[in-house]
């Protein structure tokens, strides 16, 4: 149902909010009472464009600013974002759905990425060999690769953009983010805080859309490079067509996440990981545990454990101190729901059904409790998809060799943990699967903010991470000078009092 009143959410263009003059949009919901709370325009190929040209001029005048100038302007960014963390978590609950906690753990670890451009300087000094040859001197330069599209998703409105976005204008680019359709407020938010911390106007632009908005960043000839975080089929499609329209890019994709638990390890601590993992931000983040693999015998004590704790939780409002909320729409909730009967028509034990959920909010939010599946296999569509919501699945293994099988068998290498009291199975375990992020005893294995966060195999397309070191030279080129000066004593011309060599 929509309001009679519904707010425009613009598009960010030159230093302030501009609503277009294309004549499609999208509706924005509150997922906690199923009402629209917005109208987004969706942005034409002649829109993006015209922001794409002025952020290329805007762009050339950012990167001729010094650091130090640069470098102001990222402390003051950092100092706005933390100021007005409150607001921009209120504004991710009101349109992901996700509760205030988790929306405020989610500014935060954007935050960090913040704090961490404001290092940029160092990070973006060269090297230099004196003397490689008679006069000679080799020496490198990092310089900005010019304008950078971030495409970002719904699950972490704040967060990921800023995995990319600081560091991109840190190292002297330009930036047009295209943020979810789905939430996109919280993206106008952080423009307001790039614009008190004194970023010229056109440096930082945001235009809404869908897959019209997309390919136009793909496409246009302006346009240095591309960041992405989706799913799997989308990072693959960004990532061929970006590159095939000569753009450098990093496609973030999707995930399948297993969590190991191994005889030795403590129970209640795997228990309470799994519950975290899997249900925090009603499971729709990459690096949720979507699997947890018990090395037998331990899976009944696991499975009881771990249902004992889900039967704690509350499913609600966002809001009003719930511990997990709504998914994001209604249309993603149903995708998510029909998992569960054909978990049951493929043979897995449906343990604890959360379509049965009595939550703390309006009837007609988009809700699904926490789920939990035992006996679950290989070939399965709950195991083999990325179904990003609430659905924890237990695959019972007969041993070690077993549960890094199954992990290193995944189209995805996202993460994956380990739960272990034996360091040696540790140190083994994180050399032998294919996995570009994994936890030992962590759940959720976020590197922080000077580490690269990014998967292998079907989870990244491209060959360099998010944010780290990887961050700073995705977003700059490489210049390697070699100079050659001969000693004014053995050149001719004006005599400048220097001694002859003889």
């Amino acid at each position: 149902m929509m309001d009679e009143v519904t707010a425009t959410i613009p598009h960010w263009r030159g230093g302030e909010r501009w609503t277009g003059a294309g004549d499609r949009a999208g509706d924005v919901y509150d997922p906690a009472t199923g009402r629209v709370s917005g109208r987004v325009p969706f942005a034409s190929g002649e829109e993006v464009a015209a922001v794409v040209a002025e952020a290329v001029v805007a762009g050339e005048a950012w990167a001729a600013q010094s650091l130090t100038r640069r470098t102001a302007v990222m402390f003051a960014f950092r100092e706005a974002v933390s100021r007005r963390r409150e607001e921009l978590a209120a504004a991710i609950t009101a349109e992901h759905g996700k509760v205030l906690d988790d929306a405020l753990g989610e500014v935060q670890r954007g935050l960090e990425v913040a704090e961490f451009a404001c290092g940029a300087p160092h990070l973006l000094k060269g090297e230099f060999s004196d003397g490689v040859s008679g006069g000679v001197d080799v020496y490198s330069l990092r310089q900005p690769v010019g304008v950078v599209g971030v495409i970002s998703p719904f699950n972490f409105p704040v967060m990921v953009p800023l995995w990319f976005v600081p560091i991109a204008i840190a190292c002297g680019n330009a930036v047009v983010l295209k943020p979810s359709e789905k939430d996109p407020s919280a993206s106008l938010l952080i423009a307001e805080c790039w614009a008190e911390a004194g970023l010229p106007p056109g440096v930082f632009n945001v235009v809404h859309g869908d897959k019209v908005a997309v390919d136009a960043l793909l496409t246009h000839e302006d346009v240095a490079a591309i960041s992405f975080v989706g799913s799997t089929p989308i990072a693959r499609y960004v990532y061929e067509t970006g590159t095939a329209h000569g753009k450098r890019v990093q496609a973030l994709g999707g995930a399948k996440n297993h969590m190991v638990v191994l005889p030795d390890a403590d129970l209640d601590q795997a228990a309470d990981a799994a519950v975290s993992a899997g249900f925090g931000s009603a499971g729709e983040r990459c690096m949720a545990i979507s699997v947890v693999v018990a090395v037998e015998p331990v899976a009944d004590g696991l499975v009881e454990a771990i249902t004992t704790r889900m039967g704690g939780l509350t499913t609600g409002d966002g809001r009003e101190g719930a511990d997990m909320g709504p998914l994001v729409t209604g249309a993603h909730r149903d995708k998510v729901a029909s998992y569960l009967d054909a978990g049951v028509a493929d043979g897995a034990r449906l343990v604890v059904d959360g379509r049965g959920v009595e939550p703390s909010g309006a009837a007609d939010g988009f809700w699904l409790g926490p789920t939990l599946f035992d006996d679950v296999r290989p070939g399965m569509s709950v195991y083999d998809d990325e179904i990003f919501g609430p659905v924890l699945s237990i695959v019972r293994a007969a041993s070690y060799d077993e549960a890094v099988a199954l992990v290193n068998a995944s189209p995805y290498g996202n993460g994956t943990a380990i739960f272990t009291t034996d360091g040696g199975a540790a140190r083994r375990f994180q050399r032998e699967v294919t996995v570009g992020m994994i936890g030992v005893n962590v759940p959720i294995p976020v590197p922080m903010a000077y580490y690269s966060f990014g998967g292998w195999k079907a989870s990244l397309f491209g060959d360099t991470r998010a944010h780290g070191t990887d961050g700073i030279h995705f977003f700059t080129r490489q210049k390697v000078v070699t100079s050659r000066w001969p000693d004014p004593a053995e050149r001719g011309g004006v005599d400048l009092g220097f001694p002859r060599h003889t």
